[in-house]
């Protein structure tokens, strides 16, 4: 495998290799993730992560990886004040406590008066009625983007009860009607996450092929992907990007099926594959997410 590319490009020379802004776009026009994962690279934006205990290790280093400044600021009490001055904003409902329920909201309701883009991933929405409840509740406060797996963006939207746990038991192929819809209710961009990727912001669909299969392997694998998603839309919103939450989706979903696809190629097994993949997000050249993004019909591969 060549390992190819300086982990933090700054130059003029990385930044016209790039593509220059988000506002340039590939074929159909589909989002330009190279420009955004320069920008990421060059900006360092701050993630708030109210996220689960299981995976708050994995997704503070995954964000270090990519260039970000995670905080994992998750109490009632500074959540809001730490939503307000992050850059973006990601709430994951793998472990909901009360307490974390009620810094979750707190979060949300900030985000939302200080424009502050935010992130729900749904975890075992549909297959759990509390967190399936609160997710509703937290989609009054105007997400940029949800992401999540085919099971959970059918629950979300009316169209299905939900996977094994957190595990989905459906195709990504049988979600694009319903993501389209959900996308158009709530006005958030979904992004479902499979062997192909789905992004739409409603009207759009934009799908993000490869990716390797060990990434279901590992703790926090699908939730860091999340954060990523958090850090790439601040990044576009920071090119003055008109779709700066399709934009940041496609752009993150891309940098994770390139990483994770050299990550698999120098893996061993479950355990080298996630500090290799770590590396290889630290490692991926913006140049290399050009082109893995493609316009398609809801139910196309």
């Amino acid at each position: 495998m060549s390992l190819m590319g300086d982990a933090y490009p700054r130059t003029d020379e990385d930044r016209a290799d790039a593509g220059g802004t988000a506002e340039a776009a590939g074929p159909a026009g589909v989002p330009d993730a190279a420009a955004v994962h320069a920008r990421l690279r060059e900006s360092a934006p701050m993630v708030q992560c109210v996220t689960n205990a299981v995976v708050t290790n994995f997704t503070a280093n995954v964000l270090l990886a990519t260039g970000a400044a995670p905080v994992m600021a998750d109490v009632p009490g500074e959540a809001g004040e730490c939503a307000r001055l992050a850059s973006a904003l990601l709430i994951n409902l793998g472990t909901p406590s009360g307490e974390q329920r009620e810094a979750m909201r707190e979060a949300a309701q900030a985000a939302r008066a200080a424009g502050t883009p935010w992130v729900l991933d749904p975890v075992g929405v549909g297959s759990l009625s509390l967190r399936s409840a609160f997710a509703r509740e937290l989609l009054t406060f105007g997400p940029a983007v949800i992401r999540g797996n085919a099971s959970e963006v059918l629950a979300l939207a009316g169209a299905g009860r939900g996977g094994r746990g957190v595990d989905s038991t459906d195709d990504v192929e049988g979600t694009g009607d319903a993501a389209m819809a959900l996308s158009g209710a709530t006005g958030a961009v979904v992004a479902v996450s499979g062997p192909v990727d789905l992004i739409t912001d409603g009207a759009r669909v934009v799908r993000v092929p490869g990716g390797s299969p060990l990434l279901t392997r590992v703790t926090g694998g699908g939730c860091a992907l999340g954060a990523v998603v958090a850090a790439a839309v601040a990044a576009a919103r920071g090119l003055a990007s008109p779709d700066s939450s399709l934009a940041g989706a496609v752009a993150a979903h891309a940098l994770y099926a390139v990483s994770s696809e050299r990550a698999a190629l120098a893996a061993d097994g479950p355990g080298t594959f996630a500090v290799r993949f770590l590396d290889e997000i630290a490692r991926v050249e913006p140049a290399a997410l050009r082109g893995r993004a493609r316009a398609g019909e809801t139910g196309a591969q």
